[in-house]
């Protein structure tokens, strides 16, 4: 590990016992902050989700100003049962309209940006159980206590079935090889997939969104291009429980993270490509026959900063960025793999 990571690791790395709801109030002043959860058929979950946090983070003490869930095309009755819990539902593809829909968790994040309005983003997956608003608190923690902090990943052990760990299976076959061959100051997020991470407006409105489930590495390849390692930081949450998925999705998790690398690889000039790669994933499955093949699209299509899109309030964030220049695509591609809302295991 490089010995700025290492030095980064001890400043830069904290628990969420760290940041005591009274010091958090202490420290919120004037800023606003948003609370958001993208939810794809999570009726069994999103309600208490949303609950727990009204509860402790806005009726007991006003800590969260806004709490929002954008509802991603759920088949079930998720939007009904986070409303009745206290948050304000969007639908994804009724959010800045005038724009073709893209599908994945990355579009519901990107567009969750234009129906916000606080300083600090805090963004919650909703298929977590045994939640504690702890995730919230901790994660705010480092952006409420020191302005030069743009960007917070959460880290948490991982429980798999019936082992204490062992979750994060694409973040160990995949995400952490290339970030250590490709981008080593980012070589300390113990959980660089995470679905649980805050930020500041200012520093999100200025990079793309992946739209499917490469968002979160490109969030944090493209936050230390914008911002430096030194606004990046990471809060140990405790556990995180939460529903698995198979391999075979996995596998296609895993090609729209590469299809994420590649092109940031080739956007940071880090390779000279020779071909542009195939955006289709071909997975067998055993028949009574024999193997059967099915094909489907992973490429990932991008949304640009939100900065740049016509009709969004530029300047509603708070300050705190020490540069403001956007990284990365100027449009959004037109076509996309179908992916659900929820982050890769």
């Amino acid at each position: 590990m490089l010995p700025e990571v290492e030095a980064w690791l001890r400043s830069r790395t904290t628990t969420w016992s760290d940041w005591p709801l009274p010091a958090l109030m202490a420290a919120k002043g004037d800023t606003t902050i948003s609370v958001v959860l993208p939810a794809r058929d999570e009726r069994d979950t999103v309600g208490g989700i949303v609950g727990a946090i009204r509860r402790d983070l806005m009726d007991a003490v006003p800590l969260v100003d806004e709490l929002v869930v954008i509802d991603s095309r759920s088949t079930d009755d998720t939007a009904a049962q986070a409303a009745r819990a206290g948050a304000a539902v969007h639908a994804q593809d009724e959010i800045l309209p005038g724009l073709k829909p893209l599908d994945g968790k990355g579009e519901a994040l990107w567009k969750s940006l234009a129906v916000t309005s606080g300083d600090l983003l805090v963004f919650i997956d909703s298929d977590l159980r045994q939640f504690t608003t702890a995730f919230v608190t901790g994660l705010l923690g480092p952006l409420l206590a020191d302005p030069a902090v743009a960007y917070v990943k959460g880290c948490y052990e991982r429980p798999f079935e019936d082992q204490p760990a062992g979750g994060g299976r694409v973040t160990e076959l995949v995400a952490r090889p290339l970030l250590n061959l490709h981008w080593p100051l980012l070589a300390g997020f113990a959980q660089p997939l995470a679905g649980e991470y805050a930020g500041r407006r200012s520093a999100l409105e200025r990079v793309p969104f992946v739209t499917g489930y490469g968002v979160e590495l490109g969030l944090l390849i493209d936050l230390l291009d914008l911002a430096g390692l030194d606004a990046l930081a990471q809060v140990d949450l405790g556990r995180r429980v939460h529903s698995h998925q198979s391999t075979e999705a996995l596998g296609g998790m895993a090609a729209q993270i590469l299809h994420t690398a590649w092109a940031r690889l080739d956007r940071q000039h880090k390779i000279i490509p020779l071909h542009t790669p195939s955006p289709r994933l071909s997975q067998f499955r055993r028949g009574v026959s024999g193997p059967t093949v099915t094909t489907r699209d992973v490429s990932v299509p991008e949304r640009p900063p939100m900065l740049t899109v016509e009709g969004y309030p530029r300047g509603s964030g708070g300050s705190g960025l020490a540069t403001g220049a956007a990284t990365g695509a100027e449009t959004g591609a037109e076509t996309g793999a179908e992916t659900g809302a929820d982050s890769p295991a």
